[in-house]
C-alpha cells in the first residue's frame, strides 16, 4: 500500500497499491516513456466528472455514481486543449524551489535557516544541527538533500521499528527513497519504503504516515477496516491528514 502525496494518488500494479478511493477499471494512457498518465476514481458522492491535473502532469478524472469509463474517456477527450494548458501552468508553479544562504527549511518540523560559509576547498552549509561540505555555492539543495537522506536512514528506520514493536508488527525491510508522488509504501511482502522528506515533517506527522504504513501489514487496502486500524493506531491521524494537504508540498 502507497501513502501518496496529498496531490497525486497514484495506481500500482507491481504489488503494491495506493491511499485512494476504489477504482473503476483502470485504463490507464502512457507516454513515450510508457508511464501512466491517467486514473479514473469513482467517487460515489460526486455528482459530475471532475477533472485534475497533477503537478507531475498526469491526470485523475472523479468518476460520479452512476458514471462510466466510456464516459469519462470521452470527458477527457474533450477537454484535450484544457488539458495541456493547465499542465503547463501546474508545471511552472510546482518548479523546485532555490535553497540558498538564508533559505528556510523545515528539520523535524522546526523551522531552520541555511547558513553558507566560505571554507578551504569551499563552502560548509548549516542548517539547524546538521553540517554539509560542498565545493559550489550552486550545490545548496542538492546537499542538504542528500544530508536528510542520511538523517533519514538514521531516524526514520529506527522509529518504524519502535513503532512496529508496540504494535506487535514485524515489517520487512524498510528503504528510504526519493519518492516523488507518494509519502510512503507497504508492498504485500511486507517491504516498507519511506520519503526521506518525512524527516522534516513535525513528530507527530511523520509518526501517522509510518503508521498509516504499518496498519497495511495487517489491511492491504483503504478499506473501512482499514481507517478504524489506523484511527485506533494514530487518534489524531485527520488532523495529519490536513497537514500534509496543507504543508506537504513545500517541502519539494
Amino acid at each position: 500500500m502507497q501513502l501518496p502525496l496529498p496531490f497525486l494518488r497514484v495506481t500500482d500494479e507491481t504489488g503494491t497499491t495506493g491511499a485512494r478511493p476504489p477504482l473503476v477499471r483502470p485504463e490507464s494512457p502512457v507516454d513515450s516513456a510508457g508511464e501512466a498518465l491517467i486514473e479514473f476514481v469513482r467517487v460515489s458522492r460526486a455528482r459530475r466528472y471532475i477533472l485534475r491535473v497533477r503537478p507531475d502532469g498526469t491526470l485523475r478524472v472523479t468518476v460520479p455514481h452512476g458514471g462510466s469509463r466510456r464516459e469519462a474517456q470521452q470527458f477527457v477527450e474533450k477537454q484535450r486543449r484544457w488539458i495541456e494548458r493547465e499542465r503547463q501552468r501546474v508545471r511552472s508553479e510546482q518548479a523546485p524551489r532555490m535553497w540558498r544562504d538564508g533559505s528556510e527549511i523545515l528539520v523535524r518540523g522546526v523551522p531552520v535557516r541555511i547558513a553558507v560559509t566560505p571554507v578551504a576547498n569551499g563552502f560548509l552549509v548549516t542548517y539547524g544541527d546538521r553540517r554539509v561540505r560542498i565545493e559550489s555555492a550552486d550545490d545548496v539543495r542538492a546537499a542538504i538533500e542528500w544530508d536528510l537522506r542520511e538523517l533519514a536512514r538514521l531516524e526514520l528506520v529506527l522509529r518504524l521499528r519502535e513503532l512496529a514493536a508496540a504494535h506487535g508488527l514485524a515489517p520487512g525491510a524498510v528503504s528510504i527513497r526519493n519518492q516523488r508522488s507518494r509519502w510512503g509504501s507497504c508492498a504485500r511482502n511486507g517491504r516498507i519504503a519511506l520519503n526521506f522528506r518525512l524527516v522534516q515533517m513535525p513528530p507527530a506527522i511523520r509518526d501517522y504516515v509510518l503508521l498509516h504504513e504499518l496498519m497495511h501489514l495487517r489491511q492491504q487496502n483503504h478499506s473501512r477496516r482499514f481507517w478504524r486500524l489506523v484511527a485506533a493506531a494514530c487518534p489524531d491521524y485527520l488532523d495529519a491528514e490536513r497537514w500534509l494537504r496543507a504543508e506537504g508540498r513545500a517541502l519539494f
